[in-house]
């Protein structure tokens, strides 16, 4: 059955299609309230001349299609599908910005909290998203501060001899040792951090009131006044949230800027009528094809169809929707997602397209900043060192500012001559008085991750002997492996929290210690990518330049053993005794005497008097 018999073939109901090129590929994916319809508008007379279209069906040899109740279960399968198929020519969702959750692993012993931004079905509790992306670091430092439940990756499922320096420092109930905590102490904390971040306040002042009195009647002040300060922290929260509750609701607004086919987008959250962040987005290839329902058609970009599908990408999957999203443009079924929302988020959601008016102000001011974005982006117009710090911060989920960052990269050739460098990056560039050489000991043959292991824990046992100051990150050129490998060291040092990542060499794939199976994916043209490479790259040129020295010394000093009666210890006395082999051949046979035999004296200066160079 050709493509033309098939679409005659199409039920009229709702539902989804799905062009496939001759490898069976899906290379669009659609909706539409009639299938048959929609479909066969595409071979209407004169849409095949659009170059849009006409790329599209000049690929296509197959149709596929799924039916559905409703035009609501046709959009949110038709989001589902791209995101699966990521069809070429649909608009797809390419963003370097995802906001972090609050992740508590519920199902553990002792239970922990972290900062994540993928949701997983792990028994764990997720809260958030959380804008900007430092508040939910600050969230659980407050946790860590108030109700000391951690965010370390010690295993707590056996007891350790001493606790880790979060403990003495009072940011942790001491769940790794035994008899620092009990039990009962350690879930009660808990409950109190589920209620917190729940946003229960309320709940949790009364139960904090509760038991900060029951103390105080047993004469367990310092008890009675750890309630008290953890009220007060709770309270004062509640009236900080009460408030931005009554100066506005919740918006997300939307701005675009399209030029030379190439495109940016800034999106601002608002949250108790004030900005608290903005998010970017990225085009340079956008797909040639417009659906048959677009409405402005500039220079092939058809912005009806472009929100109707940045939309659904954005928000069918969300835990979260505001109550009102504001759009430049309006779109075929702007209504139709305006239903599905408010049935997932059980509330109503207005998808807005403002003419006038302090809304249509704010659009146009998102559209100011997206046209800077696309100047930053497109023009390769060079940020600044702290707007690249703060994105790194926010892209590794780093808890502070990254000003000092220290990559570690291994060396050799086939086992032979392994070593290690460290190379410093410091508030913008590098700091080339901090790189580090080093000749691993502890190895035999070809081990990078046992290498790895080593030259961190050397390393980072000295910076704690001297007493310095950790870096705000640690980097390793290498993969899982290296990055484990490095955790290992950092572990058998009881350092704990210590801000660890790694880049892949080939996939350029960015994994952070503790959630490797959430590895960060940059943009080739993010400047924070662009960042850990330069470093990555500045780490590997320099420990291929000292193993290169170190080869070389080890090839010079071979060549005494080519001489007869030089032997390996006879070579290491010559080495020792004048510094180099340019010194051993430049000796007289009086100055060798006095080190080795006459008659190795005699071979070693017929042989370099022979020309033996």
């Amino acid at each position: 059955m050709d493509l033309q018999e098939k679409i005659r073939e199409l039920p009229t109901g709702p539902g989804v299609y799905l062009y496939k090129n001759a490898e069976g590929e899906v290379i669009y994916v659609g909706k539409a309230k009639n299938l048959r319809a929609r479909v066969r508008s595409y071979f209407l007379e004169g849409r095949a001349e659009d170059a849009k279209t006409g790329s599209l069906l000049r690929e296509a040899v197959d149709v596929g299609y799924i039916v559905v109740d409703n035009e609501k279960e046709a959009l949110a399968l038709e989001n589902n599908l791209i995101k699966q198929k990521k069809p070429r020519f649909n608009i797809l969702l390419r963003d370097d910005k995802t906001y972090p959750y609050i992740k508590l692993t519920a199902g553990e012993r002792y239970p922990r909290v972290y900062v994540t931004r993928r949701l997983r079905k792990d028994g764990s509790l997720y809260f958030g998203p959380y804008f900007p992306a430092n508040l939910a670091h600050r969230t659980v430092d407050l946790i860590h501060r108030g109700f000391k439940v951690p965010s370390c990756t010690v295993d707590l499922t056996r007891y350790h001899p001493r606790p880790c320096l979060q403990y003495y420092i009072g940011r942790c109930l001491g769940p790794c040792v035994k008899e620092l905590t009990t039990p009962d102490a350690y879930q009660e904390a808990v409950r109190d951090v589920r209620l917190f971040l729940e946003g229960r306040q309320t709940d949790l002042a009364h139960s904090l009131r509760q038991r900060m009195e029951q103390a105080a009647e047993q004469q367990e002040y310092e008890r009675a006044a750890k309630y008290r300060d953890l009220l007060a922290t709770v309270e004062q929260l509640h009236e900080k949230q009460r408030m931005a509750a009554a100066e506005g609701d919740d918006a997300d607004v939307f701005g675009y800027h399209y030029e030379n086919h190439m495109l940016a987008v800034n999106l601002f959250h608002m949250r108790g009528g004030r900005v608290l962040d903005r998010r970017e987005f990225f085009w340079e290839d956008l797909p040639e094809f417009g659906d048959v329902a677009s409405n402005v058609s500039t220079d092939g970009f058809h912005p009806g169809e472009f929100f109707s599908a940045l939309l659904k990408q954005v928000y069918i999957d969300q835990q979260y929707v505001p109550r009102t999203v504001c759009v430049p443009v309006d779109f075929e079924d702007r209504a139709t997602l305006e239903e599905l929302l408010s049935e997932k988020r059980q509330r109503r959601v207005q998808i807005l397209v403002p003419q006038r008016g302090e809304k249509r102000s704010l659009i146009d001011l998102a559209a100011r900043n997206a046209k800077q974005s696309y100047e930053q982006r497109f023009r390769v117009m060079k940020p600044a060192t702290k707007a690249i710090q703060e994105a790194l911060q926010d892209a590794l989920t780093l808890p502070e500012l990254p000003r000092c960052i220290e990559c570690f990269d291994i060396s050799h050739i086939q086992g032979a001559e392994t070593v290690a460098s460290m190379v410093v990056w410091e508030d913008g560039k590098m700091k080339k008085s901090d790189y580090r050489k080093f000749i691993i000991r502890s190895v035999a043959g070809v081990d990078d991750f046992a290498s790895m292991r080593e030259v961190v824990a050397r390393r980072y046992k000295r910076i704690l002997e001297e007493k310095q100051k950790l870096p705000s990150l640690v980097l390793i050129d290498g993969g899982l492996g290296q990055l484990h490998a490095a955790a290992e060291a950092l572990e058998s040092l009881e350092i704990v929290n210590q801000p660890l990542a790694a880049i892949a060499k080939r996939e350029e794939i960015i994994y952070v210690h503790g959630q490797e199976n959430e590895p960060v994916v940059l943009d080739h043209h993010s400047p924070v990518l662009h960042l850990v490479q330069m470093i990555r790259d500045e780490s590997h040129r320099f420990a291929v330049t000292f193993h290169r020295k170190r080869r070389a010394m080890r090839d010079r000093s071979s060549e005494l053993l080519e001489i007869p009666g030089v032997g390996e210890s006879t070579r290491r006395r010559l080495l020792e005794h004048f510094g180099s082999v340019r010194a051993v051949k430049e000796a007289d046979a009086a100055a060798l005497s006095a080190v080795v035999t006459r008659g190795q004296a005699d071979a070693i200066r017929k042989h370099f008097d022979g020309g033996g160079d």
